[in-house]
């Protein structure tokens, strides 16, 4: 099976920045060809060619995998040294403070966290769910996620780490607590009072991105109370944070979403509360010294005082390491 490199230098980026040049890596990525052979198939001279195999053979793209000679002519065959590139490169400010990527599922206090610390650190968002927040932290494009996975055993996040780093060294530590449950417009036009009234056919819903611990946990749930999802209008309209959830209702475009507490309390919301769930940071054991502005803050009093002006936040686990 042929397989995929990943691309991870800025000069070889720079190099298929050139339309030219991606389209003759991507005619030898199918088989092997000659300069003549490549000018025949895009039309231009060989000269032509070779100026751009050169610059492709200069940041290792391409190699040499045959001469073949045939009396005294000799005639090299080029070809890609990957079958398939995928580009994967985060670019990030030129800094005194040291920066960081969070990626993972959304979090209000964390927003609030990294106001606090923009003179220390800059902590970036990349809001992509739990499951997938761990996965980039698995593969390096992050250097801290924030998980709230319900497993079936009924415990959060552990399982899911064990399973995703069981070769590496990796601490979790509790935020908060948070409450969740639907978010309303403020009022109840609609009436709303349980899960169920989302599959109402005049309730129009919006929900989280797959992968999310919003939407694994809704997912559970109306399997288990057996609603059918074919039942809830808008249950393919995806947002990716509390907030956006929030704005839909807030400007009527839709009736009730799945959040956070404190998301429908800062936006004047209704609230209909469902359940509580732990909310952990994971972080792999060698970014801790990177890590140490945000990791020290939420020791402190200050940090808890903040939490718990947030609606909806449990403080009594805050900074907690959890056994892995």
């Amino acid at each position: 099976m042929k397989k995929v490199a990943h691309l991870q230098s800025f000069d070889k980026i720079k190099v298929l920045s050139d339309p030219r040049r991606l389209d003759i890596l991507r005619l030898l990525m199918a088989a092997p060809a000659t300069l003549t052979m490549l000018a025949q198939t895009m039309k231009q001279s060989p000269a032509w060619v070779r100026h751009h195999i050169l610059a492709l053979g200069a940041v290792g793209l391409i190699e040499i995998g045959e001469i073949r000679k045939t009396g005294k002519v000799q005639e090299k065959f080029y070809r890609a040294k990957a079958d398939a590139l995928l580009v994967q490169e985060v670019i990030l400010p030129k800094s005194k403070n040291p920066t960081i990527i969070f990626s993972g599922s959304h979090d209000i206090a964390l927003e609030q966290v990294s106001e606090f610390l923009v003179k220390h650190v800059n902590l970036l968002s990349l809001p992509v769910g739990s499951l997938d927040g761990l996965v980039n932290l698995r593969q390096g494009l992050c250097q801290i996620s924030g998980s709230h996975l319900l497993d079936e055993s009924g415990e959060y996040n552990t399982p899911f780490v064990k399973r995703l780093f069981p070769d590496r060294r990796v601490e979790i530590i509790t935020l908060a607590y948070r409450t969740q449950g639907l978010m309303i417009a403020s009022g109840n036009p609609k009436g709303i009072k349980k899960l169920a009234d989302i599959a109402r056919p005049n309730v129009h819903f919006v929900n989280r991105n797959p992968g999310s611990g919003t939407r694994l946990w809704l997912d559970a749930e109306l399997r288990k109370q057996k609603i059918p999802v074919e039942k809830i209008t808008g249950y393919e309209h995806q947002v990716k944070t509390h907030s956006e959830a929030a704005n839909l209702v807030i400007q009527n475009k839709v009736d009730v979403s799945l959040g956070l507490q404190a998301a429908a309390h800062q936006s004047g919301l209704d609230f209909i509360p469902l359940f509580e769930e732990r909310y952990d940071l994971v972080l792999p054991y060698e970014q801790e010294a990177n890590l140490s502005p945000v990791l020290e803050y939420i020791q402190t009093a200050r940090f808890r005082k903040m939490l718990a002006s947030l609606t909806g936040y449990n403080t009594s686990h805050s900074g907690e390491t959890v056994a892995v």
